[in-house]
């Protein structure tokens, strides 16, 4: 008896994911670092890009003063290699990257979205395995509210309600929660719920709430989407499921 590819590809895959979540990488959480690492390529690839102009600048003004003012000679190579080296101390201890910034009303949406992945990620490994979960289940979230947020005016009310959650409410959850000293996170508040369990029941709100935001971001174009299905249908199928001609 045959077996069905599709059955082993699913077995695999589903395999691949158990591994991955027991050795501690789910993977919501590897692709949200991926996203991480290619924001950061992108600045090296600017540092480099700097060094390479600058460098190509010193070598094309050292051609220049050799040619139309005096040869350089062996002082000048020093001075040239002096300069050079310079160059490449000055953009390997500039900063990679802005530090955090606080959370800005003007801030564009696309930038509020990356502030909170790269803050999950950077954040993910001194949380709780249950709250590591929720976190993953946040990040599987942006990819589309980035695209859904970076076409809407930052005035709009939807994403105004999503500026505030991504760009307060969940950063200021997870601060506070490491602002607690550890050997108190397992005592219980008014409600009976730990610090770690407050932590997972907020974000798992923040999930929910995050997942009601992105479906009402999408409403017009499902609608849009609806609409010319039904078209098609109407105007193309009779009432016996038959292609209808014109």
């Amino acid at each position: 008896m045959t077996r069905n590819p599709r059955s082993v590809d699913q077995a695999i895959a589903r395999f691949d994911e158990m591994a991955a979540r027991l050795d501690g990488h789910p993977p919501a959480a590897q692709a949200a670092r991926r996203r991480y690492y290619s924001r950061s390529a992108r600045v090296l690839g600017r540092r480099l890009a700097n060094i390479g102009m600058a460098v190509g600048a010193l070598i094309v003004a050292t051609i220049a003063f050799g040619l139309f003012v005096s040869p350089i000679g062996w002082s000048g190579l020093f001075l040239v290699a002096v300069a050079m080296l310079f160059i490449l101390i000055f953009f390997s201890v500039w900063p990679t990257e802005r530090p955090a910034v606080e959370y800005k009303e003007d801030m564009p949406n696309k930038a509020v979205v990356q502030r909170l992945d790269n803050l999950l990620v950077r954040r993910r490994a001194a949380l709780p395995a249950p709250a590591a979960q929720q976190v993953d289940a946040i990040s599987r979230q942006l990819p589309l509210l980035e695209q859904r947020l970076a076409e809407a005016n930052i005035l709009d009310p939807l994403a105004q309600d999503a500026r505030r959650l991504m760009g307060k409410h969940i950063p200021e959850l997870i601060e506070r929660y490491q602002r607690v000293p550890a050997q108190y996170r397992h005592e219980r508040d008014g409600e009976g719920m730990t610090v770690d369990e407050r932590l997972v029941s907020g974000l798992d709100a923040a999930k929910s709430a995050l997942d009601d935001l992105g479906r009402k971001l999408a409403h017009e174009d499902l609608t849009a989407f609806e609409t010319q299905g039904r078209f098609l249908e109407s105007r193309y199928k009779d009432e016996g499921g038959a292609i209808r001609g014109e």
